[in-house]
């Protein structure tokens, strides 16, 4: 595959457009993307965020809107590789969104198309103090490829965490193993995502771990050990193990909500959604480890934004590396977020609750107990990623 996704995909715009358009067509069905595309005629004063659903701090950037004057106007996207590029490229995303939030690694596609800019964080006044982020990301090669392009950050992680699989105790008991997703037992009862970075991924680190399957890494594999994960894939789908392949948050925590799947692969905000209706919904410690990854803000290349929008946006950034919003996030989502979270709820007895303080202490140790287990870090842009979307395309149409 070319290194230049847009010469490639110049040479057939028409196709390009159209898939564009089937994407569009199915976010305004789900009810997302229509809010964007009314967007674009913001007023002056409001930063166009778009985001995968998880960095909404429960609806309310007034203590961001208090300080700045600028509102947040946060839209759904998807976070499939394909479709925020089809946004940005064919979409017209680059003249909508000033902000892309969306899950990390996917700097190669994005900067060689001059889609987004370099992050200057010496105009975050709260980068210096994230500790969190240094350890588990700037430190690590792994995780630095996660934000960084060719030692520059294009991506604040402003979310760090590790995904596995959730399910419903009272039908499984408890699940250690992403092999439930797989089990005969619930034959029906279990769901995947349409992401061949996540759903693929896990599948190929559980037949790793467990023998099933020779992979030498699961976090770019070869053509050859593609094809065998979607074959299993297949075969499962053909045995009627999948009751479905969800697409949207809504969808995933509705599954649990009406019980009609044990176990799926999903994020752990999915989980926590649905313990706030009522359901007893747990998130698996797998021992074949976690699927890594990491979530915030790029800066989207809009070469006619004023530099008065890209201070305000610098300032959102800022705002999402503090102490509040990172409370926020961390008890709403189950996110490893700013080290002063859990010290600013205690701090703060009108914002959160003394059990809401020890619920966010107690979830920032548990993401950071996760990178413990050898797990592999989630690959949104593998070398052979043209085989990776044909062999998911596959796994869909069977």
């Amino acid at each position: 595959m070319t290194t230049n996704l847009r010469d490639r995909l110049a040479l057939d715009r028409r196709a390009l457009l159209k898939r564009a358009l089937t994407a569009a067509t199915a976010f305004s069905t789900a009810g997302l993307l229509a809010p964007a595309m009314r967007s674009a005629l913001a007023a002056e004063g409001t930063i166009n965020f778009a985001d995968v659903g998880v960095s909404d701090p429960g609806g309310d950037w007034s203590k961001f809107s208090g300080a700045t004057g600028w509102d947040v106007n946060l839209v759904a996207i998807g976070n499939a590789p394909a479709q925020v590029l089809n946004v940005l490229i064919a979409g017209g995303g680059r003249g909508v969104y000033d902000l892309m939030g969306i899950v990390g690694g996917m700097q190669k596609p994005l900067v060689e198309n001059d889609l987004v800019l370099p992050v200057d964080t010496g105009r975050l006044k709260n980068w210096a103090g994230q500790t969190n982020i240094k350890r588990y990301m700037l430190d690590d090669p792994a995780g630095f490829a996660f934000c960084g392009w060719k030692g520059k950050i294009y991506m604040v992680p402003t979310f760090i965490q590790g995904d596995s699989i959730g399910y419903l105790p009272e039908f499984t008991g408890k699940v250690d193993s992403y092999g439930a997703l797989f089990d005969p037992k619930f034959r029906g009862f279990t769901a995947v995502e349409d992401n061949f970075t996540t759903t693929g991924q896990k599948t190929a680190l559980y037949l790793k771990k467990n023998g099933l399957a020779t992979i030498e890494d699961p976090s770019n594999m070869t053509p050859s050990e593609v094809k065998t994960v979607i074959d299993f894939l297949v075969e499962k789908k053909k045995e009627g193990q999948f009751r479905l392949i969800w697409t949207s948050f809504e969808q995933s925590v509705n599954l649990f909500v009406n019980k009609e799947v044990y176990v799926q692969d999903c994020w752990e905000p999915m989980v926590f959604a649905a313990r706030r209706q009522g359901v007893k919904a747990e998130y698996a410690r797998p021992k074949e480890g976690y699927l890594l990854w990491s979530l915030g803000p790029y800066i989207v290349n809009n070469p006619k934004r004023t530099p008065e929008h890209e201070e305000a946006m610098y300032r959102l950034i800022d705002f999402m590396l503090g102490p509040w919003y990172g409370a926020k996030i961390t008890l709403l989502r189950g996110y490893l977020t700013t080290p002063y979270a859990a010290e600013y709820a205690r701090e703060h007895a009108d914002a959160f609750t003394a059990k809401e303080a020890a619920e966010i202490a107690r979830i920032q140790a548990n993401v950071k107990s996760k990178f413990e287990i050898p797990g592999t870090w989630q690959q949104r842009w593998p070398t052979h990623v043209d085989v990776y979307e044909e062999e998911w395309a596959r796994f869909r149409a069977a």
